[in-house]
């Protein structure tokens, strides 16, 4: 795809890699901006290209320094609007502060929400992201969104891998249709892990619903963090008789020691955020989603159908 629709495509410091990455996809250069931090920690931007009633793309992921790469991300919004864009287009591969969707006990904050007014506010005129924490962050906005599913990027992992006798299970009933979505695709059962958060960094697992004796087993979530959670179902299907324990991750984030002596033996994740400095477990696979978010890119522009990106019947 060429430039010849009058889009730009531009990234912050958050994901090079994968800006890079979905910029070849593309087939456009990045735009020329400047990013600097003033001694005193301020954030300070230069958009050294014209984008005058273009329609800009801006990439970001907002995760690894959520605050930092958020901060950044609003003020390029500023500046792109300040001067003279057509549209701006956050490309956010990883929605920051969306696991804050609700009020979970009394005095809580919805930060998804405070997100999604200040990239409004900004003046995002659209944001496309990928496996969104809970789809009801898109009724937060006012402005379209469009979430992407790296499902089909995973599945199609497994299937070069060999899927003989597997089911896939999801670590809470909050990912139930993503969990029957792989399960559909590889035609196989599925199971559910009763979860219970005691804290931000305490889980608890009790009943196994569903049969995963004997079977090759893919635990599927968005958000891989400590760690603790998809730990915890592999133990818990272990027990429950499953022969190998494998995952699939959208979001790797990988905080701490994040599943060094879990009973996983292979992790599929996507590259909507950057590995940890000096990682180095070879359990994991990344899967890149530059080619996904390059095609929805194409259909923006284009203005045709994202769900047509999945060929569903």
């Amino acid at each position: 795809m060429h430039n010849d629709n009058g889009f730009m495509l531009f990234a912050g410091t958050s994901h090079p890699e994968l800006s890079q990455q979905i910029a070849e996809a593309v087939g456009v250069q990045l735009g020329k901006i400047q990013i600097e931090t003033f001694p005193d920690g301020e954030i300070g931007v230069h958009v050294l290209d014209n984008v005058r009633g273009r329609d800009v793309f801006l990439l970001q992921s907002v995760a690894r320094h959520p605050n930092l790469y958020l901060m950044e991300l609003l003020i390029l919004v500023d500046a792109m609007k300040r001067a003279s864009a057509r549209s701006i287009v956050a490309v956010l591969p990883y929605f920051g502060y969306a696991r804050q969707d609700r009020k979970g006990t009394a005095r809580e904050p919805i930060t998804a929400k405070l997100v999604a007014d200040l990239l409004e506010r900004a003046g995002v005129t659209r944001v496309l992201t990928m496996d969104l924490h809970t789809e009801q962050i898109q009724g937060f906005f006012n402005i379209p969104v469009d979430n992407l599913y790296a499902m089909p990027l995973f599945v199609e992992a497994i299937k070069q891998r060999g899927v003989a006798k597997c089911a896939v299970v999801t670590p809470d009933v909050g990912s139930i249709k993503l969990a029957r979505s792989f399960a559909e695709a590889l035609k196989c059962d599925y199971a559910i892990v009763d979860k219970r958060r005691l804290s931000a960094k305490r889980v608890e697992m009790n009943a196994l619903i569903g049969d995963v004796k004997d079977r090759d087993v893919w635990i599927v979530d968005d958000i891989c963090s400590t760690g603790q959670t998809l730990e915890a179902a592999a133990k818990v299907c272990k027990k429950a008789g499953a022969k190998r324990v494998f995952a699939a991750v959208t979001h790797g984030i990988f905080s701490g020691k994040a599943f060094e002596e879990s009973a996983i033996e292979k992790m599929l994740v996507s590259n909507t955020i950057p590995l940890p400095p000096k990682f180095g477990d070879k359990r994991v696979k990344v899967v890149s989603a530059a080619p996904l978010f390059a095609k929805a890119i194409d259909s923006i522009v284009g203005a045709k159908s994202i769900s047509s990106l999945y060929n569903r019947a």
